[in-house]
This record gives C-alpha cells, structure tokens and sequence, in this order.
C-alpha cells in the first residue's frame, strides 16, 4: 500500500492564497455591486448557496449575506455558528454546517478510524446541536483519510461510527451529509485530496444504506464526483433517495462554471428537478477572476 500523504495542516483561507486571481478584482465587484442587475436567480426552481470559504478572501460573511441576497441565493454555508445569527437576520440559512476539528481539516478525522470517534462524534453533535437550535437542516461529514486501513474495515468503521451519532440526529430534525472526495487532483490542497477514503461514489452509498437512516444522506459533489466517477446524470437518478446536498465547480480546475471547464451543468440541473431533488445545490467553485461575476454567472446557470 503506498505511503498516505501527509495531511496538510492550514487553514482554508491560507489554501485561498495560492490560488489565482486578485482580491482587489473581488473589493471593486462588491462596491459595484449595488448597480448590477437583478437577482441572478429569477426561475428559483433550484435553491442556491454560496460556499464562503471560496469567498473569505474576498468578503467577509456580512458583505456576503448582501452579496447572497442581490443574487436570490438562500443561503451562505460552512460557516461556523457564530455566524448563524447574522444569517438569520439577513432571511438566510446555512444549507450546510462545517465540523470543527480544531487545527486539522475536518475531512482528514473521520468514522473511518475508531480512535477518532470520540473527537469526530463531539464535533459533529456539537454541529447539530448549533443547526437544531436556528433550524438548519444538514451537518457536513467524512469519512477521513486512510491512514493504512483497507477499504472494507474503513467503510465498516463507518458504519459503526455514523451508527453512534445519527439517532441524535434523527431526534434533533438534522441530517448528516457524507462528503465523497476525489484523490486524484494533486496541484492544490482544496482541489483534491489524495489518501481520503470515501473517493468513490459508490462506496459512500454503499455506508449510508448500510447505516440505514434517512438522517445520513450523501453530499453529492458535481466536480469530485466527475473526476472518480463520472456520468453525472445517471448518477443522480440512480442516487436519488440518498442525495442531501449537492456542490458544483467546474472541471479541470475548481474554476468557474463556464466555457473552459468540460461540466454540462444545465442538464445536470435539469435532472435535479427531475429527481425532485429539494435541497440547495452550493457554488464551491475556486475564483480566477472577478468573483462576483464568477458567482452571478454560476447562479444564472443554474438557475433552470
């Protein structure tokens, strides 16, 4: 079995200050923004989010929640709880809530290894209890890296792991989203994550419906699940029942939904609405440009 990468320990907005683009760009389209055109999102068919970590170079939360509402997003989330209020008052939710594991990403600690139970089911009820309390429905989850553990002990592990904290979901009206990761992107920490377990669509599946909880449900994420997998669409339906949350960027890259990256997000849309697919779908997508044109573009596109 080869070596298991390092986990890289940073924060996210130290992750945001390789990437391209230029902040100023982002300061100039926020104070120009109050000119822009009306809401990006005009159908509302599919409810949109803004993933601030992909923004927190640019913005702060506040500045966001303004920024969330010219656009007719619902919603701005991995954000921590402190901030929950303020999204209330501005008539937002947090489709999402992040885990807090202290110095390390929350996604190398998961179910996937018992001797991280104790700090993962603590940091994942102390989520839910913060989602219960302003009625926010989903909290975010992870397998974890391998750290040498076949892929049926892990996946075992999980299920007993997920099976120790669901039930308080269930009883706190929370559902935890299980995050499958692609391993195979390897130019930037965010962009993939090589040595994360949970890297197949099916093998996440295969957790939820073993732990058997309608409060455990996959997120599925458009740009991680293109690279592993691929067939988006059929995908979807088949996943249907199971699919909690939903992220999009484009591909290669992490970039901008646009013509330079290979996803249709269009018909990709179109099959959540097919679906029935009720929850939001959040733009996780890296900025190379302006970001709010970036965003306003993602929104319109998906607005079907």
């Amino acid at each position: 079995m080869s070596e298991r990468p390092k986990p890289v320990r940073t924060s996210r907005r130290k992750m945001l200050e390789t990437t391209a683009g230029v902040a100023a760009l982002g300061v100039a389209a926020l104070d120009s923004s109050a000119n822009a055109e009306d809401s990006a999102a005009r159908n509302g068919r599919i409810k949109q989010s803004i993933v601030h970590w992909c923004f927190e170079k640019y913005w702060t939360v506040e500045e966001t929640a303004k920024i969330a509402k010219e656009l007719g997003c619902g919603s701005i989330e991995i954000v921590p709880p402190k901030y929950f209020p303020l999204l209330k008052d501005n008539g937002l939710v947090c489709a999402i809530a992040p885990i807090d594991m202290g110095d390390l990403p929350p996604f190398v600690r998961g179910f996937n290894n018992p001797k991280y139970y104790d700090q993962v089911i603590k940091a994942t009820k102390d989520s839910i209890d913060a989602c219960a309390e302003f009625g926010f429905k989903n909290v975010i989850s992870f397998t974890g890296y391998r750290e040498d553990i076949p892929d049926d002990v892990g996946a075992a592990n999980c299920v007993k792991g997920f099976k120790k904290v669901v039930g308080y979901a269930e009883k706190k009206n929370v559902t935890l989203c299980l995050e499958m990761l692609n391993t195979r992107a390897t130019d930037h920490p965010m962009k993939g994550h090589p040595g994360y377990q949970g890297n197949h669509t099916d093998y996440c599946i295969d957790i939820i419906k073993r732990v058997g909880s309608p409060n455990l449900k996959l997120l599925f994420d458009i740009y991680h699940v293109q690279i592993m997998d691929g067939d988006i669409i059929r995908r979807i339906r088949e996943h249907r029942d199971y699919i909690g949350h939903v992220h999009t960027a484009g591909n290669p890259g992490r970039g901008e939904l646009d013509d330079k990256q290979e996803i249709a997000y269009k018909p990709i849309m179109e099959a959540l609405l097919e679906i029935g697919y009720q929850g939001f779908v959040g733009q996780e997508f890296i900025p190379t440009r302006d970001p709010l044109a970036g965003l306003r573009q993602a929104v319109r596109l998906c607005d079907v």
